[in-house]
């Protein structure tokens, strides 16, 4: 098998890891070395830089070639699919001509265990140190690391990579014991656990030696898969906090289910992806990140799930109206992340701007306020946008068609909030 053949393999079957993206670290170019790292470099793949310019990662596998037999995967041992292994000198060539010709500014490394977690490692460790010292790549790398590995290896991993991923990917330990028998719950979060004590030691390090090693010096991230379990929002939502607090995550990722094999555990082949429900989770997970939300905050025992059509934040509005509305001349910056429509640039230019003038409705558009969302909830000096009338029996189906993009901007009800929330 030729190396474009090979390539061809290894990169569609590397397509169904979402958890690939290059932001976080920087590193100028240094004599004789070839490449750079940027921060301004954020996506996955295809994705363009803060001067306008698209930013490629090469997104392979080293082999799809695998010992496990997860029932979701298409590179599980007992799927009929073609097989394809790099050597770690193919890929190391591979990658700097590509990077010569300007195809790619890094690498995403992930593969399916091959012989075992130690051995698959080990050959993703000799293509990375390839690139690194014998062709000088300065560029971006992240590597995946197979769960089970050794300790010893997973640390030479992080000094060769700037981020480095665990996949949990189911997110129940009954998941991973129905669909993925031969991975535990303990052999993934012990490298989680690893990476973490590592970055931090090592960035006590850097402060006293300027030329210490750095290790992932852009973290840590992993992928749970939508859809392939029963496992709830609520359930995804409280892991995805706990991994942000205890194992110090740059990024979960979120992948909607797509049915590759016929199994009787599985979704059948006819069934759709969850796209919908990933990308209400992926909102969900920036509310956490960047607004002061907690997971018991979103969701509950009585409503484990979020709408899939309409955005967690005005889900969680509609449930607490008592909050509201807000007068925006008054609120403090954390009252004004919580209205929907209002985001963390937004509440710090209306906090900054009313400091020094009077801020109209008219002038929120250009603060960057969503109003279509953030009128129902928000007041000016003690009055609500003129004009605008709704009850709370009409809310809900007014916000989903404004999330559909089909509210006419004149729409009016009968109530105003205050009638609402009175």
């Amino acid at each position: 098998m030729d190396i474009a053949q090979k390539l061809s393999i290894l990169t569609d079957a590397a397509k169904y890891d979402a958890a690939c993206t290059s932001s976080g670290v920087r590193r100028a170019s240094r004599p004789g070395m070839i490449g750079n790292t940027t921060s301004s470099i954020a996506g996955c793949c295809h994705s363009f830089s803060a001067d306008g310019r698209c930013i490629t990662l090469l997104k392979v596998l080293m082999s799809n070639a695998c010992c496990y037999d997860c029932a979701y995967c298409v590179n599980r041992r007992s799927n009929d699919t073609p097989r394809a292994s790099f050597t770690p000198r193919e890929l190391a060539e591979l990658t700097i001509e590509f990077y010569r010709r300007n195809y790619i500014e890094g690498l995403f490394l992930s593969s399916g265990v091959l012989r075992s977690p130690d051995y698959t490692t080990e050959q993703m460790i000799a293509a990375l140190r390839m690139l690194r010292q014998e062709y000088r790549f300065n560029g971006y790398i992240h590597a995946k690391a197979i769960p089970g590995t050794s300790p010893e290896l997973v640390h030479q991993l992080g000094l060769l990579a700037d981020r480095l991923s665990v996949n949990i990917e189911l997110p129940s330990q009954q998941g991973l014991q129905t669909l993925a028998p031969d991975k535990t719950k303990e052999a993934i979060l012990r490298p989680m656990g690893q990476i973490r004590d590592t970055v931090r030691e090592n960035k006590r390090e850097l402060v006293k030696y300027k030329h210490a090693p750095s290790f992932a010096p852009a973290g840590q991230s992993t992928q749970l898969i939508v859809g392939a379990t029963a496992d709830s929002d609520r359930h995804i939502l409280h892991l995805t906090e706990s991994l942000y607090g205890k194992y110090r995550l740059k990024r979960v990722f979120y992948s909607a289910y797509v049915p590759v094999v016929e199994s009787s555990l599985l979704p059948s082949l006819d069934t759709k992806p969850p796209l919908l429900r990933e990308h209400r989770l992926y909102q969900a997970d920036w509310l956490l990140r960047f607004y002061g939300f907690r997971a018991q905050e979103l969701l509950d025992e009585d409503h484990p799930d979020f709408n899939p059509y309409l955005d967690p934040k005005a889900h969680w509005a509609l449930g607490h109206l008592e909050e509201f509305p807000v007068d925006i001349l008054t609120a403090d910056i954390e009252t004004l992340l919580r209205v929907p429509g209002i985001g963390p640039v937004s509440a710090k230019r209306i906090v900054s701007a009313r400091r020094s003038t009077y801020i109209r409705f008219e002038d929120l558009q250009k603060l960057g306020v969503v109003m279509k969302r953030a009128q129902f909830f928000i007041t000016c000096g003690g009055r609500m946008r003129p004009g605008l009338q709704f009850s709370s029996a009409t809310l809900l189906q007014q916000l989903e068609a404004v999330e559909r993009g089909d509210l006419p901007h004149s729409e009016a009800q009968q109530l105003s909030l205050f009638d609402a929330v009175g």
